[in-house]
């Protein structure tokens, strides 16, 4: 089925608790705006190639302080301190009805190019997920997933398996290459998140020389 035909959304998680980072990541400048608007921002430019106006859910903590963000739906994690998969169950469900997939992206990626979002989608196919496999690497908060899964990862979830890689196992999943993603993203900056202050800077320092 082409992505023209199915309707797709973006799921943002902002829920971590930034330990290494000191400070909340969702609220760090990134020129001129917060970290989690920016990557936002990026989902949302990628999605609008394939479909105009994408919904788009920002899951968060129970508790936590968010910043300005425009024109998206604010869900929570149901349980905290459970991980991504907890907030994919979370962003999937918000989504309902209004798409049939969702890029999944983690406000930590400040990099990510809206044309490697709208690659992802592109390269779905007739899989439930496509997921970039980099370096050997599988990069779960970069990737497609269609919203049928939710049952699936409810299971997991219930059965204490929450790492978003037992989904990739259960899934119908398309690994998608370096080479695929190679001239939308030749540095795989999509890719690089900031976990420590001394990544940040040094991710702003490539951002400015980029």
């Amino acid at each position: 089925m082409r992505p023209g035909s199915r309707r797709v959304g973006g799921v943002v998680l902002v829920g971590g608790r930034s330990t290494r980072m000191g400070r909340a990541k969702a609220w760090l400048p990134v020129d001129g705006r917060s970290m989690a608007a920016t990557v936002v921002a990026a989902v949302r430019e990628g999605l609008q190639a394939i479909t105009p106006h994408p919904p788009m859910v920002v899951v968060a903590a129970a508790d936590q302080d968010l910043p300005p963000l425009e024109d998206v739906l604010i869900s929570h994690d149901q349980v905290q301190g459970e991980g991504p998969l907890r907030g994919m169950e979370a962003g999937f469900a918000a989504l309902g009805e209004q798409a049939d997939m969702a890029f999944v992206a983690s406000c930590d990626t400040p990099l990510l190019k809206p044309a490697f979002v709208t690659r992802m989608v592109e390269l779905l196919g007739e899989h439930q997920i496509a997921v970039p496999l980099v370096a050997g690497r599988h990069h779960p908060l970069a990737a497609v997933y269609t919203l049928d899964l939710l049952e699936q990862v409810r299971t997991l979830l219930a059965a204490q398996r929450r790492r978003p890689f037992f989904l990739l196992e259960k899934a119908r999943t398309r690994p998608v290459t370096q080479e695929e993603l190679a001239d939308v993203d030749p540095a795989m900056a999509s890719l690089c998140n900031v976990n420590t202050p001394a990544e940040y800077r040094d991710l702003m320092g490539r951002e400015k020389s980029s």
